[in-house]
């Protein structure tokens, strides 16, 4: 059998799962069992496919049709133009996240915190375009820590970054001059609304925290202005119907200059807030 013939088998496979996107979808999981980047799988699309091969694009087929994330079957992600592991046990990194990165990236600063880092994905890109900085990742969660230090190991941040298992800042040590998390925001009555892949085999603990899915931002409101130095900045995504709500609780904490970025469907996405000199 060629890759071909097994591409066109497993669009099909896909497709009859109720895979939205099958076709995309299956040339990843075969750029995936090929060993190949997917930039240059039409290369091999004539190649016999070997017996390995064919196992092991049968076995992320299989997978995929259960509604497992691509990036998990793969093992990877690619957010802010570099690839990081993933792992059942943290959030896959999504495009709009981009939008905080993005927000952190447009002042200098030397030092920052990320809370709830899971993979670890925001505090290593804004280490990586900020060569001067130094961070910390916090989360409760050992697993995703594990995950998030392989990241930096794979990107050679090591040296200028550590992780702390804590819940928020309860561990957390010091001043920072940015202080960024993307905290579980879906309301308790939201979640049979999500997706298969997410709802299904993303972490419940990284998704919702129960009720109305803003008590995450008010133990964050809290506890971040003693973390942060006068000055410092917070940057937080929300789910976007959330920017007034936690608008008020960062305002009833002190926080000043506070301001609401959009992502690239023009909705809500990250709230920014300044503690006052």
């Amino acid at each position: 059998m060629t890759a071909a013939d097994a591409l066109r088998r497993a669009v099909g496979q896909l497709r009859d799962a109720g895979i939205e996107d099958a076709a995309r979808d299956a040339r990843l999981l075969m750029a995936h069992a090929m060993q190949v980047s997917p930039a240059r799988l039409t290369l091999h699309l004539t190649d016999d496919l070997e017996p390995e091969r064919l196992q092991r694009l049968n076995a992320a087929v299989t997978a995929r049709s259960q509604r497992q994330p691509v990036s998990q079957i793969i093992g990877q992600r690619q957010f802010w133009g570099r690839s990081f592991i993933v792992t059942p046990d943290v959030l896959d990194p999504r495009p709009e996240t981009e939008i905080l990165v993005a927000a952190a990236l447009e002042q200098p600063f030397q030092t920052v915190l990320d809370l709830g880092t899971g993979s670890g994905c925001i505090l290593l890109s804004c280490l990586a375009d900020h060569a001067a900085a130094s961070g910390t990742g916090a989360d409760i969660s050992p697993a995703a820590l594990s995950v998030a230090d392989r990241n930096a190991a794979a990107l050679g941040l090591h040296p200028r970054c550590r992780f702390v298992l804590s819940d928020w800042c309860a561990a957390v040590e010091g001043q920072f001059d940015l202080i960024v998390a993307n905290p579980p925001y879906i309301a308790a009555d939201e979640m049979p609304g999500l997706a298969p892949e997410v709802r299904l085999w993303e972490p419940t603990l990284a998704l919702s925290p129960g009720g109305d899915g803003l008590e995450a931002y008010r133990i964050i409101a809290r506890q971040v202005p003693a973390r942060l130095v006068a000055g410092g900045r917070l940057l937080v995504e929300i789910g976007p119907t959330q920017a007034a709500k936690v608008v008020q609780l960062f305002a009833d904490q002190g926080l000043t200059q506070i301001q609401i970025r959009r992502d690239y469907d023009g909705r809500d996405r990250v709230v920014q807030a300044i503690k006052p000199d």
